[in-house]
């Protein structure tokens, strides 16, 4: 830090309690000058001879017949005034960062001119902060601090204007051009610390980061923090990642639990406005912000109920750039009073605002080369589609815990995504899977319309193996799954796929449903009950067999579905065909249909004596998931 030591004397200055301040000399005082609460006994003449002011003051004073003199109104108080008498008095006075502001606009106020004496303190102030205090770093931030407390002075002496300009222009230099000191807390290299085994004992100078000057702004009050980031921006040489950064810095040093979602503070009016101002400051240009900490901004507002229009422009850039989010980034608490965990509508939103974009984008694209063929947007608008997929899916297996999900807004979200092509559909199905597990009570239509987000086609081998397993889920789901396995198994194999009953053709995606009304109605009903044990054991070893089966080199594996297969089919050739194990479970469906009336068809346990002793407890069952 910067200092300046003025005067030769010795400091004589004395306090007596809290409230007196004197001069120890052998000359009596001869003037009393109140400052606020704090009496100054001091001398007329060495004070009269530098400042204007205080010879007017005394001259009142003497025509009044009275040596004291009150003073409410100088900037800086007692301690500003104290610097200014000793100077007058020639007493040793060192300045810094940290007091010559508030000297400086005392010594303005007490009118220390240089035509009422050469050498005065205003000169030697300004000859300091110009050779000395602006050419720092450390300093200038310091010295802007100070000035927050003295205004309207050092926004009419111009010093703010003088430090924003040290400042800004400081951060936008060449970073290999820094030399000064500043705050940059990084991990070292082990070289720099010496631990590394490899070093030679010569320390390497390494290069200055771009955003060296983040975190020594973050000491600074919001309104002058704002003032510098827009003199910043002003001078057009820092880009707009290295803004975003910066404002992502201030906000984890300035919001109490921002770094967790929350605001940790009462002083909810502080804190909005703090909110509010770093959105005002953001960058326009397109992924200069995180989309993370653009999420924890918009949960920051939403906590601290920020205006309209702060929020609307947070959804706005969020959502443009909604495929680098992460999944705990959308984990946005419901507003109090909310019967849900999450705030899902803000984040349908969001999605939405994604789309929208999405839209306007292409419709861009398209005009600006409309005689061009054009790839590589459309490639980049797939891949950003894709990964806003998986994230939506990511999200909806997290809230899918919430037992106070309705179902419509889980189904509406999944929706939203449902046309974006994606090369797995194992994500659909871990949410549906999680949903159909935390909320058992819900009825079989609604169990079929959530199944349907998912298409079994898109299914990885081990989520097929999964879904085989699953009790939760209706049979209609287990045999599409089923019937996808074969045909990708015979595509392998160079069979061709076995023709099925057109009972069981309906039940799959493009089937027909036949001309009978009630036969239609009775297979709706029972394929979309839960199998049962004995169901999900043979379908699971005729899923095994295909898995297996394409893969000549497990032969330990064929053989334990060789015997799995064997058991279920009762002796039956090994290799069973798709379509006789379906025509089984079929003829068994069937034979219930028959059994049972149309009233007691839609029910899962609509089954006849003898299949009911032979089907194993459910209870017994293991679920994978």
């Amino acid at each position: 830090m910067k200092f300046m030591k003025l005067g030769s004397k010795p400091d004589a200055f004395q306090t007596e309690g809290d409230n007196i301040r004197y001069v120890a000399t052998d000359l009596a005082t001869d003037i009393v000058i109140n400052i606020g609460d704090v009496k100054f006994y001091l001398h007329k003449f060495p004070l009269l001879s530098k400042s204007a002011r205080l010879q007017k003051l005394v001259a009142t004073s003497n025509d009044e017949n009275s040596d004291e003199i009150h003073i409410q109104d100088i900037p800086g108080g007692p301690a500003a005034f104290e610097i200014c008498a000793k100077f007058c008095y020639g007493m040793i006075v060192t300045l810094n960062a940290y007091n010559v502001i508030s000297a400086h606009c005392a010594a303005e106020y007490l009118e220390m001119y240089e035509t009422v004496e050469k050498g005065n303190l205003i000169y030697k102030i300004d000859v300091f902060l110009n050779s000395s205090i602006f050419r720092s770093w450390k300093d200038s931030v310091i010295v802007l601090q100070t000035t927050k407390s003295l205004l309207p002075w050092t926004e009419e002496l111009k010093v703010v204007s003088h430090c924003l300009d040290s400042i800004a222009s400081k951060a936008s230099m060449d970073p290999a051009k820094v030399e000064w000191s500043y705050t940059y807390n990084r991990k070292k290299l082990p070289s720099e610390n010496g631990d590394s085994p490899q070093w030679n004992g010569v320390r390497k100078t390494h290069t200055v980061p771009k955003d060296w000057w983040v975190e020594d702004l973050c000491e600074l009050h919001i309104d002058l923090y704002k003032r510098v980031i827009a003199t910043i921006r002003t001078k057009g040489k820092v880009s707009d990642d290295i803004i975003g950064e910066a404002l992502n810095a201030y906000a984890l040093r300035r919001l109490p639990g921002f770094s967790k979602g929350m605001i940790q503070s009462s002083d909810f009016m502080k804190y909005r406005s703090l909110v509010e101002t770093i959105v005002w400051l953001l960058p326009t240009e397109k992924g200069s912000v995180s989309c993370s900490f653009l999420l924890r901004l918009l949960r920051a507002a939403t906590l601290l109920g920020c205006g309209e229009k702060e929020r609307n422009e947070l959804m706005k850039r969020t959502g443009q750039q909604l495929e680098r989010a992460m999944v705990t980034d959308l984990l946005i608490r419901a507003p109090a009073g909310e019967t849900t965990v999450y705030d899902v509508d803000m984040v349908q939103n969001l999605v939405e605002e994604f789309v929208t974009n999405d839209w306007s984008s292409q419709a861009s694209i398209s005009l600006e080369n409309e005689f061009q063929e054009i790839r590589s947007p459309k490639c980049a608008s797939g891949a950003s589609k894709a990964r806003v997929a998986k994230l939506v899916d990511g999200y909806l297996a997290e809230i899918a815990r919430d037992p106070n999900l309705p179902m419509s807004k889980f189904v509406n979200l999944a929706e939203m995504v449902s046309s974006f092509s994606r090369p797995s559909h194992d994500g659909v199905y871990r949410a549906i899977d999680m949903y159909l597990k935390e909320h058992p009570g819900i009825s079989k239509s609604e169990k079929k319309r959530i199944c349907r987000l998912m298409d079994c086609r898109k299914l990885s081998a081990e989520a097929c193996m999964h879904v085989v397993q699953n009790e939760r889920l209706p049979l209609r789901v287990v045999v599409q799954v089923l019937f996808f396995e074969q045909v990708k198994a015979s595509a392998n194999t160079g069979n061709s796929t076995p023709d099925l009953p057109r009972s069981i053709r309906a039940l799959l995606p493009g089937g027909s449903h036949g001309s009978s009304r009630s036969t239609t109605t009775n297979t709706e009903d029972d394929w979309d009950s839960a199998p049962t044990a004995e169901d999900i054991k043979a379908l699971k070893g005729e899923l095994a067999t295909l898995r297996l089966g394409s893969n000549p080199s497990d032969r330990n594996g064929h053989d334990i579905a060789k015997n799995e297969a064997e058991k279920i089919a009762g002796g039956r050739m090994k290799g069973l065909a798709m379509s006789k194990i379906l025509s089984k479970l079929w003829s068994g469906k069937e034979k219930n249909s028959d059994i049972s009336s149309s009233d007691t068809s839609d029910s899962p346990g609509s089954a006849n004596a003898e299949e009911t002793k032979s089907t194993p407890s459910r209870s017994r069952r293991h679920s994978v998931s």
